[in-house]
Formats: C-alpha cells, sequence, structure tokens
C-alpha cells in the first residue's frame, strides 16, 4: 500500500517528467545548427551508455538473456524501434522549423488516438463519454484542416506514430529501462554509421561547430534518459488516473513555449481547433476520474460485503461453538451411559 509520502515523491517525479518533456523544444532549439537527422543520430548514440550505466547501478541484466532467445520479441523491439525514430525525427524536425504548435497539438491528439487504436486492433468497448471525446477529436482535426486549407499532418503524425509505438510495445512487455535500453541498442549502429558518414564528408557538426555543440549533442542521451526514469519512479508511485492527467503537462508547456517563446501564430481557426480537443480531453478525464472513483466505491463495497459476511459467519459459529458446548454438558444427564462404558 502506498503511503502519502510515496504518493507525494510520485507527483514530484511526474511533474519533473513531463516538465522536462514539455520543454524539449528549448534544447531541440538550441541544436539547430544541426540537421534533425544528425541530431536524432546523436540521441540514439548518447542515449545507450546512458541506459546501460542505469541497468549497471540497478543490476538489471537477467532479462537479455531469455529476450535474445525470443525473436518474435526482438521483430517488436525493432518495430518498437523504428516507430520511436520516427517519432523523434518528425518532433525534432517539428520543432527546428517552427511548428511547435501543431508539435503540442499532436501529443494533445496522442490519448485519442490511442483510444481509437485499442478499438481497432484490440476490441476494446468505449464507455459512451470517449466515443464522444474521439469524436470531437476528428472534428478538430477537420476544422483546422478546412480553416488551413490542409491537413495538420505533423501533429496527425506525432499522434499516430506515438499510438503505434504504445500499442507495439503491449506485445514486448519490457519494463521502462530495459525497453528503452533494447530499443536504443537497435538504434545505436544504424546511428553510428551515419554519424560517421557525416563526419567522413564535413557534415557533422559535432566536429565543427565547437565544443558547446559537441557538449549539447552528447547531451541529448541525458534530455531522453532522465525523465524517463523520472516517470518510472512516478508510474510505481502513482495511480494510473493521476498519470492520465499528468500526461498534458508535457503538450501544455509546449503549446505555451510555441506562443510565447517562438511566436508561432495562432489565428481564430487554430483556437477553435485547440479548444475541441481540450474539450475532448476534459470528457476523457472526467470519465477517467469517475470511472476510477466507481471502481474504488465497488472494491469497498464488496471489501464491507464480505467483511460483513465474515462477520455472520463468525457468529454463527459462535452459537454453533455454544450449543455444541451446552449439548455436551446436558448429555450425562439426559442420558445414562449404560454399565461398564459399554455401548450397544
Amino acid at each position: 500500500m502506498q503511503t502519502r509520502s510515496d504518493q507525494r515523491a510520485g507527483l514530484a517525479y511526474g511533474v519533473a517528467a513531463y516538465t522536462m518533456w514539455g520543454l524539449l523544444p528549448l534544447y531541440w532549439h538550441l541544436l539547430d545548427a544541426a540537421a534533425p537527422s544528425e541530431i536524432l543520430a546523436h540521441r540514439m548514440v548518447w542515449s545507450l551508455p546512458v541506459a546501460l550505466v542505469i541497468l549497471a547501478v540497478l543490476r538489471r541484466w537477467s532479462w537479455i538473456g531469455p529476450l535474445l532467445r525470443q525473436p518474435r520479441r526482438l521483430a517488436l523491439i525493432l518495430l518498437c524501434a523504428v516507430v520511436i525514430s520516427s517519432n523523434w525525427f518528425l518532433y525534432i524536425w517539428a520543432v527546428n522549423a517552427g511548428h511547435v504548435l501543431e508539435a503540442s497539438l499532436g501529443y494533445f491528439i496522442n490519448p485519442l488516438v490511442s483510444i481509437a487504436f485499442g478499438v481497432l486492433f484490440l476490441r476494446e468497448r468505449l464507455r459512451p463519454l470517449q466515443w464522444t471525446a474521439v469524436g470531437i477529436g476528428a472534428v478538430a482535426v477537420v476544422v483546422m484542416a478546412v480553416a488551413y486549407g490542409k491537413v495538420p499532418w505533423i501533429a496527425l503524425g506525432l499522434a499516430f506514430s506515438f499510438a503505434t509505438y504504445g500499442l507495439v510495445k503491449k506485445g514486448v512487455k519490457l519494463d521502462g529501462i530495459e525497453g528503452f535500453s533494447a530499443e536504443t541498442a537497435m538504434q545505436m549502429l544504424p546511428a553510428l554509421g551515419f554519424l560517421i558518414f557525416l563526419a567522413l564528408h564535413g557534415e557533422a557538426s559535432f566536429t565543427t561547430g565547437g565544443v558547446g555543440q559537441a557538449l549539447l549533442l552528447a547531451g541529448c542521451g541525458i534530455a531522453t534518459a532522465v525523465p524517463l526514469i523520472c516517470f518510472g519512479a512516478s508510474a510505481m508511485r502513482l495511480p494510473l488516473t493521476m498519470i492520465g492527467m499528468l500526461q498534458y503537462l508535457a503538450p501544455t508547456f509546449q503549446f505555451l513555449l510555441g506562443l510565447t517563446v517562438f511566436r508561432e501564430e495562432m489565428p481564430a481557426e487554430r483556437w477553435a481547433g485547440f479548444a475541441l480537443v481540450w474539450a475532448a480531453l476534459t470528457m476523457l478525464t472526467w470519465d477517467a476520474l469517475r470511472t476510477a472513483r466507481r471502481g474504488r466505491a465497488a472494491l469497498a463495497d464488496a471489501a464491507a460485503r464480505s467483511g460483513e459476511v465474515a462477520a455472520a459467519e463468525a457468529v454463527q459459529a459462535a452459537d454453533a461453538a455454544r450449543e455444541a458446548a451446552a449439548g455436551t454438558a446436558a448429555a450425562p444427564a439426559s442420558a445414562p451411559q449404560p454399565p461398564g462404558g459399554l455401548t450397544q
């Protein structure tokens, strides 16, 4: 059972994780002298040493042997690595190309896409409010597509790629740091090869951009791993409903950065689209809280009923014991034994 101290720590870790994810556009913007593909490659290469250090500290190596003997899970991890690589690339490109607001929209939409994937691929059943939220999210995309004369493909690309990543991860069944380590291990060699290619052709900002640029690129591994560690610590201490609400912090920070720091345009049509998405997410949050509250009430009721049943059974057992004791005490007077203690 989690104590209040555990929950406070979990909340602090969760806020830290989603705040760091939300502020990542500032970090990628510092690296805009490098091409998005080079930033992505450095993120892959430097993430692996960080992951290995974490595994060494935690002494969590036992999962590697069984995993290497399971080709299907290895294939799923490879697919995860490919999908999350595309998500990372699109996000880095979007930030440095001036599309922070649309990138934030993608992560606001992501829960709605994940729910739709659950229906399509996992045959999950939705509650009425969830259906309504998904419908409103679809309307929001249509509103922005009509207003801009084009589909918000950056937002949809981020939302669908991350939802696909989550769907595939369900089949891998590895903890956060273990899955992260396995994926970066598969990403590392191709990424390192690409960086060597850039260096040989004089196109690597790691070698031509000065010490500051090199340190920032090397820091991509830490910028990737630290929020993940905080998230893992939070997930162990908080209920899923709380994690579900915290996840909106990251796109909220991204949205505020796009609006205030990067000064991106926010016409009325975009406000309308975002407002519809926020309305859909409010419905999802309310539905999740209500469902969790009902679940807790049902568990408490079941526990109370089981306690009442146990108490009634205890009373019945006590009554039966008293009756048996009374009957035993009365037996010599009402039913004398045959002489010599013999029975017929």
